[in-house]
């Protein structure tokens, strides 16, 4: 009973496979339903041709960074209001500045080291205003 399917799509753009994969098996374990890309250039490509609700995107990541992902899928009109998440390993204040970012309007940046997966989950559900069936 608890199971309900939410009907709304995320995709999980990852390049470390492991976290891809663990993402999206508890995102459809919630009752998600996912697309996944392994880097920035096809993260935007499965963005803009499929329109998910809510795109869940790490920064460091080969052929197409996430900052530059991100950009790419704002320019979009769809893309210009989809809920976005940035999943790091950086630290806004230690790494590199996080700016450019900021001026594309994320919806909250998460650093993968403070977060489990299941608080992922809950966030993505407070985003998209989805009651948890937890």
């Amino acid at each position: 009973m608890n199971t309900m399917k939410t009907s709304k799509t995320i995709l999980v753009v990852e390049d470390e496979k492991y976290l891809r994969e663990a993402l999206t098996d508890i995102l459809k374990l919630k009752g998600f339903l996912t697309l996944e890309a392994k880097n920035g250039r096809d993260g935007v490509e499965v963005a803009i041709l499929k329109h998910p609700d809510l795109v869940l995107l790490d920064l460091i990541m080969p052929e197409m960074d996430g900052t530059e992902a991100l950009r790419k899928i704002r320019e979009n009109k769809w893309g210009a209001k989809v809920p976005v998440i940035i999943l790091t390993n950086l630290s806004a204040t230690k790494d590199r500045p996080i700016e450019d970012v900021t001026t594309h309007k994320f919806v909250h940046y998460l650093i993968k080291s403070d977060w489990k997966l299941l608080d992922i989950v809950k966030e993505i559900e407070r985003i998209l205003n989805i009651e948890s069936h937890a």
